[in-house]
């Protein structure tokens, strides 16, 4: 499968400030998909302008054609299923079927505890992911839905007339643990990693090669359990939260050689992230469209 190059646009810049210019860029510049992150708000960005998800992808939505549009990712943090897969129905139907979800079991971030929550323990998260992602995938191909689970209620919801794509609009699911990687199997048409995050600070590049393969390894396990399998499915890597992190967009050549090392991996699609000027992910813009332009025909 020939490789795919996506980007993430952060949702820090007024619409009509340069919000909206980067959106229309990145269609102009041919990427695959243009993400976006759902937070509230996120690290060094918290005191500063950030706007919301699903209205920044509904305004993307309408200055774009072509481009699919994405989070990556949505978490229960601060989310419900019934009113999230209201907002996602609305979103496929506005821009004719161009939405992906990136989903995972959230963090411990500012979106953790903004609703004057303490913020959930480790086991807390993975068991409400357990919960919400198969009932928002209900409520995504069903036109009623009742359910009672322990975290999660919907009552006769209504979701009529369903997504564009059929029979909903893809998943991609952010997992790196066990019952993560069986979500991802289950309910999956994409799943989505950073790397592992214990190699963030310390670890070698080489480190982190051998960590993503451990972790495709684990995903076709997890496949296998359920007849299904992983070959077909497909694999997201999000940049910048490697040990080589900001090697990738310091040349044309230097991303050729990381796509191609984790192509070989059998990742399907890698995501950089739109350049941030004092920000962690500072990059050349010229460098970045270079890539852009010119990097898939080197990888063939």
């Amino acid at each position: 499968m020939s490789l795919r190059l996506s980007t993430v646009i952060l949702p820090y810049r007024r619409w009509h400030e340069g919000g909206r210019a980067a959106w229309q860029r990145a269609e102009q510049l041919g990427f695959h998909t243009a993400y976006t992150y759902d937070h509230l708000s996120w690290r060094s960005f918290r005191d500063g302008p950030w706007f919301g998800a699903v209205p920044t992808l509904t305004a993307a939505a309408a200055v774009t054609d072509r481009l699919r549009l994405g989070t990556l990712v949505t978490s229960p943090n601060f989310r419900h299923p019934v009113t999230l897969a209201k907002e996602l129905i609305s979103l496929d139907d506005i821009s004719g079927g161009r939405i992906t979800l990136g989903i995972g079991a959230g963090g411990t971030g500012f979106d953790a505890t903004a609703l004057g929550q303490e913020a959930w323990a480790p086991k807390e998260r993975a068991d409400r992911f357990g919960e919400f992602l198969p009932l928002l995938d209900r409520l995504l191909t069903e036109d009623a839905v009742s359910y009672t689970g322990d975290y999660y209620a919907a009552h006769e919801a209504r979701n009529i007339p369903g997504c564009v794509q059929r029979p909903r609009l893809p998943f991609a699911v952010a997992a790196t643990g066990p019952r993560g990687l069986k979500l991802a199997a289950r309910h999956g048409q994409a799943w989505v990693t950073t790397g592992d995050p214990k190699l963030y600070e310390d670890g070698t590049p080489a480190q982190s090669v051998q960590a993503l393969r451990r972790q495709t390894e684990k995903l076709a396990d997890a496949c296998a359990e359920i007849g299904r399998g992983s070959s077909g499915m497909d694999k997201v890597l999000l940049t910048g939260f490697t040990p080589d992190r900001n090697l990738p967009l310091s040349s044309l050549d230097a991303f050729v050689d990381f796509a191609g090392r984790h192509q070989e991996l059998g990742f399907t699609d890698i995501v950089i992230h739109w350049p941030i000027p004092d920000s962690d992910f500072a990059a050349d813009d010229k460098i970045f469209e270079q890539i852009a332009m010119e990097a898939l025909a080197q990888l063939g």
